[in-house]
């Protein structure tokens, strides 16, 4: 029987790779047999992921990408298409959350940044990732790292919640327009995880024990325990799931 999670041959980039969730995922797309590229705004916490993941017997390569900034958009999907000619999974992961606190008081710089990389970002990484589907015929998959608060706006959270909203609709968007072309867009929803990047939340005890006691598993997330549905949703397993979103959460929203 045909392994529906095999990756061999595929090009996955995975931005926001260096640490967290998408590294998780980064490693374990490779281990399936994808040429993975790692990606996030410095190259040498790329390199060290890539490398490791090699050392290890997988393929993977790393390139800086700051999402945010659309020559850099540019400048990754010119050495994609140079170098390896397709792309075949495209996981917007990298993310921004520079401000925590009163929505009232969320400022304009604040507010710009969280937009440029979760919204602008996402955006027009799927378009360059969906234009290079388009043209080598053989589809895609794009999968979008959402978050919970997209649907239950985080308490202090205001504008990262907005745009994680705004990734959900932006997943469904893709969906419907790109399904002619073989292109499945979906979407992972991941509760509280420990990361770095919400190292706001999980170092502060009196806000943790709070989220806790609404999770009915009881404990906040590892990375690996996200990466499983991403590997779902990008292979052959999901072949057809488009438009849709994964909750992964502990039973957080229920």
């Amino acid at each position: 029987m045909k392994d529906l999670f095999d990756l061999t041959g595929k090009v996955a980039l995975v931005t926001g790779a260096s640490r967290g969730i998408g590294e998780s995922i980064a490693r374990l797309l490779a281990t399936k047999g994808a040429h993975v590229i790692v990606s996030s705004r410095k190259i040498d916490a790329c390199q060290a992921v890539a490398d490791s993941i090699v050392a290890e017997g997988g393929s993977a390569s790393a390139f800086a990408c700051h999402i945010g900034e659309m020559s850099q958009i540019d400048a990754i999907f010119a050495h994609i298409k140079n170098e390896f000619g397709k792309i075949d999974i495209l996981v917007n992961n990298a993310a921004a959350n520079p401000y925590f606190g009163h929505i009232l008081d969320t400022d304009e710089a604040a507010f710009s940044k969280t937009v440029d990389v979760n919204i602008r970002g996402y955006f027009f990484m799927s378009v360059a990732a969906g234009k290079l589907m388009r043209e080598q015929e053989t589809g895609g998959v794009i999968l979008n790292t959402a978050s919970v608060n997209g649907i239950t706006p985080g308490d202090k959270q205001g504008i990262y919640s907005v745009t994680k909203a705004a990734v959900i609709s932006m997943t469904k968007a893709f969906a419907k327009e790109c399904g002619n072309l073989n292109i499945r867009v979906n979407a992972l929803l991941p509760g509280l995880t420990d990361t770095k990047f919400a190292s706001t939340l999980t170092s502060n005890e009196d806000i943790l024990k709070s989220v806790l006691h609404a999770i009915p598993l009881g404990r906040v997330a590892h990375p690996d325990e996200m990466a499983g549905t991403v590997l779902y949703l990008v292979s052959d397993a999901s072949s057809y799931t488009t438009g849709t979103t994964v909750i992964v959460d502990g039973g957080m929203l229920a």
